[in-house]
């Protein structure tokens, strides 16, 4: 039987454990050394089926007009590589999205919101496509969203796109929102940004992974948003407190979970937090 929905799909959050700007490319892009960690929290997708080729969000995101947001399109992305392929069939789609992740806050949202689109509908479409053809059309969207399509935590270098699996702690993090929306663009193209941290491995990771190395980004970002750099200050009481991405979010790996509520409890009312417990591998990757 035709599969005509697929809902309550999760676009999980990510962290970057570490953060390192290794160099810069002739073409002004920035080489990176990074550990991606899947959250078991994230935004949640719902999709239907259409009978044409219409592609259709239902539902509103303040800031983001339908033709911009990656959502829609991933969609189109995948539709146009699924047309080429299966001429005369009809691709289209509804798709719904309950958006928890904040926007500018470096945890992948939009990228992992755009690899979900890519997964569910590759299967709701039955176009069949593998999974290293759908991270290749990830990585027109953004750096990140091969990752998410890639499945598994990983040890990511290059521009974030090349990627190997590697084991994470199985643990609970709280994250906490400081409230500020960071461009990445302004963090990237800061004057005081560390861009030659020497290369490490994974072995160098695996051997210490809880707060191991920084996140080169966060200095500029805590100069430029003080609400960062309180944020962190606050939540190092409780472990090795880091920005995630090019921020604003912060986390620290605390353990369990009643640990991580315990922390929550305590937490200032002027900021949001919540916990999360990492996943080892994403839900829509079988």
């Amino acid at each position: 039987m035709e599969t005509r929905s697929l809902h309550n799909c999760l676009a999980p959050a990510k962290l970057n454990l570490f953060l390192h700007v290794t160099g810069r490319r002739p073409d002004g892009y920035h080489m990176l050394q990074t550990v991606f960690q899947l959250l078991d929290a994230g935004d949640t997708l719902h999709f239907d089926r259409r009978d044409d080729d219409g592609l259709h969000r239902r539902t509103d995101i303040p800031g983001v007009p339908e033709d911009s947001d990656l959502i829609i399109r991933a969609a189109r992305l995948l539709q146009e590589a699924a047309r080429q392929r299966f001429p005369g069939r009809h691709f289209g789609a509804d798709i719904a999205i309950d958006k928890r992740l904040p926007m500018g806050g470096g945890l992948g949202g939009g990228s992992s919101d755009a690899a979900t689109t890519l997964m569910a509908l590759n299967r709701l479409w039955q176009t069949a496509f593998t999974k290293q053809e759908l991270m290749s059309l990830g990585l027109h969207l953004g750096a990140d969203v091969p990752f998410f399509i890639f499945g598994t935590n990983a040890f990511a270098e290059g521009v974030g796109e090349q990627l190997q699996a590697i084991d994470t702690p199985d643990t609970w993090y709280v994250v906490l929102e400081p409230g500020v929306s960071i461009p990445t663009a302004a963090i990237f193209s800061a004057p005081g940004l560390t861009r030659n941290s020497k290369p490490v491995i994974i072995s160098d990771f695996s051997r210490a992974p809880v707060g191991f190395g920084r996140n080169d980004l966060e200095v500029v970002a805590c100069a430029l948003y003080p609400a960062v750099a309180e944020a962190i200050e606050w939540l190092a009481q409780y472990g090795a407190a880091r920005m995630t991405g090019s921020g604003s979010c912060v986390f620290c790996d605390v353990g369990s979970e009643g640990k991580a509520d315990e922390v929550l409890g305590k937490l200032p009312g002027r900021w949001k937090g919540w916990k999360a417990k990492a996943l080892a591998r994403h839900p829509m990757a079988a």
